[in-house]
């Protein structure tokens, strides 16, 4: 059986097994079903355009385009 989930203004077919990954990944991350997809995918097109770096890597240097400080946060 498939679902179907809206995501970037288009529809992506999934199948029900992984619509309930989704669904409780995204209560543990507090984010909406449909923003907890389009985070993986993201996530996974930065993997596969970058093979060379880990998920933190992947996370440092997307925290660094969008201007986030996280020593600004820890250190008050």
């Amino acid at each position: 059986m498939f679902r179907i989930l809206e995501v970037f203004m288009g529809i992506v077919k999934i199948d029900d097994e992984l619509h309930e990954e989704i669904r409780k990944a995204s209560s543990v991350m507090v984010r909406s079903i449909n923003a907890q997809a389009e985070y993986w995918i993201k996530i996974g097109m930065l993997a596969e355009a970058n093979p060379n770096m880990s998920y933190s890597q992947i996370i440092h240097e997307q925290m660094k385009n969008a201007d986030v400080n996280v020593r600004n946060l820890i250190d008050g």
